[in-house]
């Protein structure tokens, strides 16, 4: 039974005025601050945990790590304190929708709302991080967005400073659905924990569902622990790559595989809104790297996972078509046995394993050196000018300023391979292939494609801008499909760098339409987003981003930031007196704050109808959005007529009363 009611006081000074949410710990309320006069939130630990001495230590961390805290996307905390046995933490009131009630609604959010949230909710852990606040329960419930469009990360419930780690208490405080494979295992947790939590809630926000469900929570955790999530693109084919690849890699079971710090993820996010096909997002690859949490294992469990890594592939989605694996990695069986080698670890086992793995590497160098040195079938790499790659057999050589990188590794030679003793005819049967189209295919789905077709293909191409053509995409194949030619035979074709780029131009000051306007006449798409400022007037253009002086080309998405004004805390009551209702309203407004309610009195020195009183005294400095209540004139007091005495007949009966 809730013993809190709207009305009561909490430490004589704040007043209940509804419950807003419950948590696991405690409920939270909005109240109104009586010496501050402004509205706020007040989180209060609930009665059942109130004599556990260890829930209200961690109820009052919660407060002490946040309260040095102070950013835009973080709910700040006021005042932390206890009344009689009710422990409380007072913090900012923000008026909004929970990111997952927001979901909810949109079944699943468009991708550049879904990265500028995500953006904005990395500008608030970065800030905790640089503190050593490592929030651990990042999750859309915990996600605030306000009503001017702000999102605020809320509830460090089971936050704590921490130099560098922090072990994992108590996972049950925590959304499963959210949870980071070491979090879950009871491990240490630290930044990168958080980063895993808010690549669970990208694919959320990306696909309208979370990534792995069950029927309870331990099979949500399993999930976590040993199962790779269906790719977002498979659910939401107009997600960009570069977007997926960021949930992927924050979604790394093995937190050394994802980013290792926020500022890499805010990065790649904003990259991704003006390259979304870009293929920037590597995933480290960490075959070798034992985690602490490991335990030593038998010989035959190391032969049972040799096996079970044979047999066990992970397959890599096209961008093209996300239901067709291209590729497939070989990864380690999750779950069971073989899982166990992420859990304990043996260092005698790990010695011997390393050693041998050293003195078989130094044999395998040895032989390829050896090969190497007394073959003539390895040619020797020739970059030819004019900024084109040529490619053969198996590596490719690339130019200084080349940006794309294919898949496949190839070789490049310097000359035709060594003829046989018995020369064979260039157009003998045996030395013709078809070609094929590769003309609107990827890069490395063309270069792959080539290599089927003959492993002898020199393959020279060079990179051009086009306004047609998207980046990345192969055009004007030199050898039409469908002609035959000789194996050994140069390929040539162009790939697309994407539309010419230009100088963005400066629109800093500039008022929101005209900056509109004026980026559109370059083919630019805009998105307009707003922030408070000092020095820019409201409705004026703060900033861009991508900044003015970057270069962009044709389409690239210019997010517009247009300045709010300066952001006012506390401002001076305005004087009421007198006014009509509608015009203390204006007044009111203009000074950022809100008409209350109305009562009626007399008044001699207001007319009827307008305001005689107000419930906070002009000139005072209150919070912005407080609310000032006022009394609206009768009139003067009427005055009654006096009672005439009445007159006395001879019976000594009253006379009636006239009127």
């Amino acid at each position: 039974m809730d013993s809190i009611k709207p009305g009561m006081f909490i430490n004589d000074r704040y007043e209940i005025i509804d419950k807003v949410g419950s948590g696991g710990m405690a409920n939270v309320y909005k109240a109104k601050c009586h010496r501050l006069n402004r509205y706020v939130a007040i989180k209060v630990l609930k009665s059942e945990f109130s004599s556990d001495t260890n829930f209200i230590k961690r109820f009052r961390a919660e407060a002490q790590s946040v309260a040095g805290l102070s950013h835009p996307n973080i709910v700040s905390v006021y005042d932390v304190g206890d009344d009689d046995g009710l422990h409380y933490i007072v913090m900012e009131l923000v008026e909004g929708i929970t990111l997952k009630r927001f979901i909810e609604r949109k079944q699943r959010l468009e991708v550049k709302d879904a990265v500028g949230i995500a953006i904005q909710i990395c500008q608030g852990m970065e800030a905790a991080h640089n503190h050593h606040i490592i929030h651990r329960d990042i999750k859309p419930q915990n996600i605030i967005i306000s009503r001017d469009g702000k999102v605020k990360v809320a509830d460090f419930g089971i936050a704590k400073a921490a130099s560098s780690f922090t072990l994992t208490q108590d996972n049950e405080a925590g959304s499963v659905h959210y949870l980071s494979p070491e979090q879950a295992r009871g491990g240490y947790s630290d930044e990168r924990s958080d980063i895993y939590s808010l690549g669970v809630t990208m694919y959320e926000m990306l696909t309208g569902q979370v990534p792995f469900s069950g029927d309870n929570n331990v099979s949500v955790v399993l999930l976590h622990l040993q199962s790779e999530a269906t790719p977002v693109t498979v659910l939401n084919p107009g997600v960009p790559h570069s977007v997926d690849m960021i949930v992927q890699k924050c979604m790394q079971k093995k937190p050394e595989r994802r980013y290792q710090n926020v500022a890499e993820l805010i990065a790649d996010l904003r990259r991704s809104m003006t390259d979304p096909d870009g293929d920037y997002v590597t995933i480290t690859q960490t075959a070798n790297v034992v985690s602490s949490d490991t335990r030593g294992i038998t010989p035959e469990e190391i032969r049972e996972l040799n096996n079970s890594a044979a047999q066990n592939r992970t397959v890599q989605y096209s961008r093209k078509n996300p239901q067709a694996p291209v590729r497939d990695y070989p990864v380690r069986e999750r779950g069971g046995r073989s899982d166990e080698l992420d859990q304990i670890g043996n260092p005698l086992v790990e010695r011997i394993v390393t050693i041998v793995s050293i003195i078989a590497a130094i044999g395998l160098i040895l032989l390829i050196f050896y090969l190497v040195k007394n073959s003539s079938w390895f040619g020797i790499g020739e970059e030819d000018p004019g900024h084109e790659t040529v490619i053969n057999d198996d590596k490719t050589k690339r130019d200084d300023n080349d940006s794309l990188t294919p898949t496949e590794s190839l070789i490049i030679k310097k000359s035709d391979p060594t003829p046989t003793p018995t020369p064979i005819p260039d157009d003998a049967p045996e030395n013709m292939v078809m070609m094929g189209k590769i003309d609107g295919e990827t890069l490395d789905d063309a270069i792959s494609y080539l290599k089927l077709v003959s492993p002898d293909f020199k393959i020279i191409y060079s990179e051009e801008y086009s306004d047609t053509v998207e980046k990345g995409i192969v055009f004007d194949q030199e050898i039409p499909a469908g002609t035959n030619v000789n194996k050994y035979s140069e390929v040539r074709f162009k790939v697309s760098s994407g539309g010419e780029e230009f100088e963005l131009e400066d629109v800093t000051g500039k008022g929101k339409n005209a900056a509109i306007k004026l980026l559109k006449g370059y083919k630019l798409g805009t998105t307009v987003l707003e922030e408070y400022s000092d020095e820019i007037p409201e409705g004026d253009v703060v900033r861009t981003e991508p900044e003015a002086g970057s270069f962009v080309s044709k389409d690239t998405e210019i997010m517009i930031y247009v300045s709010l004004g300066p952001e006012i805390k506390t401002v001076s009551v305005p004087s009421l007196l007198g006014m009509t209702k509608k015009e203390a309203k204006k007044a009111l407004e203009d000074s950022y704050l809100i008409l209350g309610n109305a009562s009626e009195d007399y008044s001699d020195a207001y007319g009827k109808g307008l305001i005689c009183a107000q419930s906070i005294s002009a000139g005072e400095t209150v919070g912005k959005d407080t609310v000032i209540n006022y009394t609206v004139s009768l009139g003067s007091m009427p005055v009654n007529e006096p009672v005439s005495e009445p007159d006395q007949d001879d019976g000594g009966a009253a006379a009636e009363p006239v009127g």
